[in-house]
C-alpha cells in the first residue's frame, strides 16, 4: 500500500481510521462516486484486522473466525460491501473447530446436526433441548436476515430502501420486536440444561463481549442463520485478515478514493457547528466539503472534537461509555515437524463455567490459520495466534512502562494462560517455537489507537442500541464498533454500509442494491 503524498488538500469526505468500518464506509462512497479521503494513523491499513509479517511468518493482528465471505449474496454485511465495490475475497473453506471444554476435549462444527452428536456423547439428556432451541430460532434466524443491511439508511429515503423489503419484514414482525432485546430472552424460556447455557454463553461472549443477558438477540439470531443451515461453511480468506484489508483498499483505489498511512488525525475541524475538515499532527490540514467520517471509538473520537463544539453534557455522556475490557495475544511462528496431523484450524479454550464467561484470562482462542493456508507461513512451519478475547483488565497495565523489567515480567504472567490452553492442544509447543511475540493492552492502545485497548463499548441490550451513525455535530459520522450494529467484523462493516448510504442519493442506493442482487 502506498502512501498519498501530504498536503494541505480539499475532498468531499474524509473518513478517520481504516479499520473495517472505515474502509467498508469509504470504499462504498468512492464506489457512489464521492471524492474520499481515508487517515489511517498506522503504517499498515486494517486496524484491528490488519495483518503483519515477522521473520517470514504472516500474523492476523485480531479476527480469525470468518463466515458468509465466500458466496454472494450473502447475509454476511461484509461480503456485501465487498459485491458492492465488485471486488473479490478468495477464501478456504472448512466446518470443524476443536474445543477444550471443562467436560473435556471434541471437535464440532458448523450445521445444527453435529453438535448434536456431541451432545450424545457429552450430555444425552440435553439433545432434546438443543434441537428445540433450533426451532424456537429458525423463525427468528428468518427474521434477522429478512432486511440486508445494505438497504439500511438515516434519512427518509429509508422509506424507499427498506420498503422494498417490507412484505418480507412483515412476515416477521411478531419475531423483529424480541430481536432488540437480550437473547437470555429466549434462551431462559427454551434451555434449562447447565451445558447448553454455558455452551449459548460463551458464543454470545464471542459475538459481542457479553454473556447472553446483555448480548443483542438480533446478533445470535444472524449467527444461527448462518451457522446453523445446511452445508454450511466457515471460511479463511487465502492470505489472512491482510487479503480482507487488501480488497477494500483495492475496491477504495478503484474508484479513485486515497488512503494516507502514517497520517495522524490529531482535530476535527469545526465551523459553525459543523464538521468541515481534519487537521494532521505534521500541521497540514484536509478540507471535507461534504462531511468527516470517524472510524475511530466513542472515546477517541471525543479526543478530536474542539471542547466548545459539542455541549459539555454531550461529552460527558459519551464519555461515560462503559467498555469491554482489552486483549493478550501469543503470535508465534513454530516448527510443524512430527507435528500431530488431526489438528484442527481455530480452538476455544473454556477454564471453568463457575468463574463466569466474561471473567478475565477465562476464555481463550486459539488460531492455526496455515493450516487452511499455507502460504502464511515458510514450508514446514505453521503460524498460530492465541488471543484472550475482550477479557484482560487494562487496569492491571495502566501507567506501566513498556521498557521496564516489571512490564516483561507482567507479560510473562499474564500470557501463561495462553500456554496452558494450547499446551492442551500441541504438548511440545515450547520447544518448537521460533517467533514468540507477546502483545498486551498497552499493545492494542499503541498500536490501534484504542481508547485503553478496549474490544470496544460494553452497552447491554435491552438498555438501548448501539448509537446511529449521526452525532450531535452536523457533517460528523461515525462507523465502526462504537456505532449500531455494534461489535464484530460483518457488525462494523454493517455501520460503514449505513454511514455510506445515508450520504447518497436514493436512486443511487437502490441501484447499489440493484446490482448486488437485491
Amino acid at each position: 500500500m502506498t502512501q498519498t503524498t501530504l498536503a494541505d488538500t480539499s475532498t468531499d469526505i474524509v473518513v478517520i481510521g481504516s479499520g473495517i468500518g472505515g474502509l467498508s464506509c469509504a470504499a462504498l462512497l468512492a464506489k457512489y462516486g464521492f471524492n474520499v479521503i481515508v487517515c489511517e494513523s498506522h503504517s499498515i491499513a486494517g486496524g484491528a484486522a490488519h495483518g503483519f509479517e515477522y521473520d517470514g511468518f504472516k500474523f492476523d493482528s485480531g479476527p480469525s473466525l470468518y463466515s458468509g465471505l465466500s458466496y454472494s449474496p450473502s447475509p454476511n454485511p461484509l461480503q456485501q460491501v465487498l459485491a458492492a465495490i465488485d471486488e473479490k475475497l478468495p477464501c478456504v473453506t472448512y466446518d470443524t473447530w476443536g474445543c477444550c471444554l471443562p467436560e473435556g476435549d471434541f471437535d464440532t462444527s458448523v450445521g445444527a446436526e453435529q453438535f448434536c452428536e456431541v451432545l450424545e456423547k457429552l450430555r444425552p439428556q440435553a439433545k432434546a433441548e438443543w434441537q428445540k432451541l433450533q426451532q424456537v430460532m429458525e423463525p427468528y434466524a428468518d427474521a434477522a436476515v429478512a432486511l440486508p443491511t445494505a438497504a439500511l439508511r438515516l434519512d427518509l429515503g429509508a422509506v424507499r430502501t427498506v420498503g422494498k423489503f417490507a412484505p418480507k419484514m412483515l412476515r416477521h414482525a411478531r419475531n423483529i420486536n424480541k430481536l432488540t432485546g437480550p437473547f437470555s430472552q429466549i434462551m431462559n424460556q427454551t434451555v434449562s440444561d447447565p451445558f447448553i447455557r454455558n455452551w449459548l454463553n460463551l458464543l454470545c461472549f464471542l459475538l459481542s463481549g457479553l454473556p447472553a443477558d446483555s448480548t443483542n438477540a438480533a446478533e445470535v439470531a444472524f449467527m444461527f442463520a448462518d451457522w446453523y443451515k445446511p452445508n454450511v461453511k466457515l471460511d479463511y480468506p487465502v492470505g489472512g485478515s491482510a487479503a480482507l484489508v487488501n480488497a477494500l483498499v483495492r475496491g477504495l483505489k478503484k474508484y479513485n478514493g486515497e488512503l494516507m498511512l502514517n497520517a495522524h488525525v490529531e482535530k476535527i475541524l469545526v465551523e459553525n457547528r459543523r464538521a468541515v475538515g481534519v487537521k494532521l499532527r505534521n500541521g497540514k490540514t484536509i478540507q471535507a466539503r461534504q462531511a468527516v467520517v470517524s472510524n475511530a471509538s466513542v472515546w477517541d473520537t471525543l479526543k478530536l472534537i474542539p471542547e466548545s463544539a459539542i455541549s459539555p453534557k454531550y461529552r460527558r455522556q459519551k464519555q461515560a461509555t462503559p467498555e469491554c475490557d482489552s486483549f493478550m495475544h501469543l503470535h508465534l511462528g513454530i516448527n510443524a515437524e512430527n507435528i500431530r496431523t488431526d489438528l484442527a484450524c481455530h480452538y476455544i479454550f473454556v477454564k471453568d463455567w463457575e468463574l463466569g464467561i466474561t471473567a478475565p484470562q477465562n476464555v481463550v482462542l486459539v488460531s492455526i490459520p496455515s493450516l487452511l493456508d499455507p502460504s502464511l507461513a515458510p514450508s514446514g512451519k505453521h503460524v498460530i495466534h492465541v488471543y484472550t478475547p475482550g477479557n484482560e483488565p487494562y487496569t492491571l497495565w495502566q501507567g506501566l512502562d513498556r521498557r521496564s523489567d516489571l512490564y516483561r515480567k507482567q507479560k510473562q504472567v499474564r500470557a501463561e494462560i495462553m500456554w496452558q490452553a494450547l499446551e492442551r492442544i500441541i504438548p511440545d509447543i515450547k520447544q518448537r517455537c521460533e517467533v514468540t511475540l507477546v502483545g498486551t493492552p498497552l499493545t492494542h492502545e499503541r498500536y490501534l489507537r484504542r481508547h485503553n485497548g478496549s474490544y470496544g463499548p460494553a452497552l447491554r441490550a435491552g438498555e438501548g442500541l448501539f448509537p446511529s451513525a449521526r452525532t450531535a455535530l452536523r457533517g460528523l459520522f461515525c462507523c465502526g464498533d462504537s456505532t449500531f450494529p455494534g461489535i464484530g467484523l460483518p457488525a462494523v462493516a454493517a455501520s460503514g454500509m449505513i454511514a455510506a448510504n445515508t450520504q447518497v442519493s436514493v436512486n443511487k442506493h437502490l441501484a447499489m442494491l440493484k446490482e448486488i442482487g437485491y
